[in-house]
């Protein structure tokens, strides 16, 4: 016969193994494999665990106590009478649900790197160990405790679970972050056409982990934060560069460097005199990266606004149209 039992937090006070003895006559002998643990009332077994049940005289159980996976096998009690021998045997299964006891820890690598993730599961029978990118677009990743990703990048940073499984009980589950350092670039720049007189925004959305740092210039001189006029303000991915009170000095090309440990880039263009009549349509620059959707305005309040009333396509790119005083 084969009795199963399941370990709960590794806690299973005691199993019990039935043999019966026909007369006060007879001996009886249980043995692990070809281990003997008691013969007739002695003890050969140094373990202090085991013992023999003696409820009544032909109770011959064989009692184990705070039973762990050690225990795991055959049990044969063997009874010897006035006639002929008999045995009985019993197969112990004991089975623990799974449970990991190291997964690698949470990690910050640069982008191209290869990656090995780990995680290492202990249970009875044996656990599977499957992986899952938690992320929308995430591909199925083989089983095995090693997770291998050749020149990680930016789209497979996230959070990795690890899951161990053996139908004992529910899985075990553990996660790993990884944050993917990459170098910044720069996805839009815009601005908006000013009369003098007036305040001119130029904003600049910007990309890179970790989050990157924003300079401006206009030409070759750097721009400081309350200089001639000039408002800075720096977010996680966007700088907004603000000319308070436009002069004709302050028409020209002006340039949004971003920065990061990995690298720097930069995109340029000019602020603009607003124009009437015709040559109105010129007014507003755009510059798009490839990926790019069309801009929308979010200046922030208290900042004018980049006056774009509808968005016109030039060479596949987005080309907003300024806003004239009679659709205002």
């Amino acid at each position: 016969m084969s009795l199963i039992f399941i370990l709960i937090n590794n806690v299973l006070s005691l199993v019990i193994c039935r043999c019966y003895l026909e007369d006060g006559a007879s001996k009886g002998a249980w043995l692990n494999r070809s281990s003997i643990i008691f013969a007739g009332g002695d003890k050969w077994s140094v373990d202090p665990r085991v013992s023999i049940s003696t409820l009544n005289k032909r109770d011959y159980s064989l009692q184990i106590q705070n039973v762990d996976v050690t225990d795991d096998g055959p049990y044969t009690c063997s009874v010897q009478t006035q006639h002929t021998p008999r045995t009985m045997q019993v197969h112990l299964t004991v089975q623990v649900p799974p449970k990991i006891y190291d997964i690698s820890n949470d990690m910050t690598i640069n982008e191209g790197t290869n990656v090995t993730l780990t995680c290492l599961a202990t249970g009875k029978p044996e656990p599977s160990i499957s992986w899952r990118h938690i992320s929308p677009s995430a591909k199925p990743f083989e089983n095995g405790q090693y997770l291998d990703i050749y020149g990680i990048t930016r789209d497979q940073a996230g959070e990795y679970e690890c899951s161990a499984e053996n139908d004992v009980s529910f899985p075990d589950v553990k996660k790993v972050k990884i944050v993917v350092n990459f170098a910044p670039t720069i996805q839009e720049i815009k601005s908006g056409t000013v009369a003098p007189g007036r305040s001119g925004l130029i904003r600049c959305e910007g990309a890179g982990v970790p989050p990157p740092a924003f300079e401006w210039y206009k030409g070759e001189k750097k721009l400081f934060n309350g200089q001639q006029g000039i408002i800075i303000q720096n977010f996680s991915t966007r700088s907004i560069l603000t000319v308070t009170n436009v002069t004709q000095e302050h028409f020209g090309n002006y340039t949004c460097v971003a920065v990061n440990k990995l690298g720097t880039t930069n995109a340029s263009l000019p602020l603009s005199q607003i124009l009437f009549g015709a040559a109105a349509a010129a007014a507003t620059s755009l510059y798009s990266c490839p990926t790019l959707c069309d801009p929308i305005d979010s200046s922030p309040p208290g900042f004018p606004s980049l006056g774009f009333s509808r968005l016109e396509h030039w060479s596949g790119l987005p080309f907003p149209s300024p806003m004239h005083e009679s659709e205002k």
